[in-house]
């Protein structure tokens, strides 16, 4: 049941639902689009591995990160049903094309930033800027939670921010422990064995002679339980991967682009992040990053990088 229901996302880009706490007035979040991938050497530093002292290799995802900008910031109630909006201010000055991705009022609320209602928590909304790096896709639009030890704390904090842009180097640093949250790639309308990994039934089999079907759906009531593989959407879903470490931040893309670019992607022309291991989704599609909820027990620790490949990613 870890992976239930196997839904299609309710958009291109994920949302998150449960933030960290944070008593030091920061944000949250950042976020950033999927290049491709290569490979580093690094240091193992851990004393009691077999490999200490010694370059190890590891494979690395490139998130290519422009800034975000900040043109809101809302404040929300606790309530026995959930969070509801108290109040809602936005910039004098809105990033570019964000009509393209919604509604712009005509003329926003700037003139107070003191809400008129009680509030909890306060998050900031942020556009992205896939021009930058020519990318033809409308801005994504999101919020991203702001850590402070009071809601005042927090409401003071988000108002500095509004009406600039953040990069992620002003954010997070090398060897942070970070969640990445993305939509896995979409394969289509699949049968149970691909799906879910189901035995291929036997050749004498009497129901039928396709063996890529299950053999039963349960008794003879008039339900079928959840648990039973059946043909479905597959891919196309949102999916949490806890404890990924930043191994590297950089602001020059040619220190990072293989020859010939990234495969489906091209050059990475900002800022970027290296993340150990491998992300969900496919190139271009934009990759959340927030601080680690599950790391307590872990010390951050910047990596000391000794190689990064450049060598050419489209084949032969």
């Amino acid at each position: 049941m870890q992976f239930h229901p196997r839904s299609r996302a309710d958009r291109i880009y994920p949302r998150i639902r449960i933030w960290p706490e944070s008593a030091e007035a920061k944000l949250l979040g950042f976020a950033g689009y999927k290049a491709g991938m290569t490979h580093t050497f690094i240091l193992d530093t851990h004393k009691d591995s077999p490999t200490t002292n010694q370059e190890v290799f590891t494979p690395v995802t490139v998130l290519e990160c422009p800034p975000l900008s900040i043109f809101g910031v809302r404040c929300y109630e606790k309530t026995p049903y959930g969070k509801i909006l108290a109040s809602e201010f936005w910039a004098e000055k809105l990033p570019e094309n964000l009509s393209r991705a919604l509604s712009v009022p005509k003329k926003p609320q700037t003139s107070s930033l003191t809400p008129q209602a009680p509030f909890s928590d306060v998050r900031v909304i942020v556009s992205t800027k896939p021009d930058s790096i020519d990318l033809k896709k409308t801005p994504e639009v999101f919020e991203i939670a702001v850590g402070g030890k009071t809601p005042e704390d927090k409401l003071n904090h988000a108002k500095t921010l509004l009406g600039k842009e953040l990069r992620v180097s002003e954010l997070m640093k090398d060897g942070e422990i970070v969640d990445v949250i993305s939509v896995t790639k979409g394969k289509g309308f699949q049968g149970p064995i691909k799906r879910f990994g189901a035995r291929l039934m036997k050749r004498k089999h009497s129901r039928s002679l396709i063996r890529r079907h299950i053999g039963s759906i349960g008794d003879r009531s008039t339900c079928v339980r959840p648990t039973v593989p059946m043909a479905g959407q597959m891919g196309y879903n949102t999916r949490t991967e806890f404890n990924k470490m930043i191994v590297k931040i950089g602001k020059a893309g040619d220190q990072i682009t293989p020859a010939g670019g990234f495969l489906n992607y091209g050059e990475v022309k900002n800022d970027f992040v290296l993340i150990k291991g491998s992300v969900p989704g496919p190139a271009k599609r934009l990759v959340r990053l927030k601080y680690s909820i599950r790391a307590a027990h872990i010390k951050p620790q910047k990596p000391n990088v000794t190689y990064i490949s450049l060598a050419s990613k489209q084949g032969k």
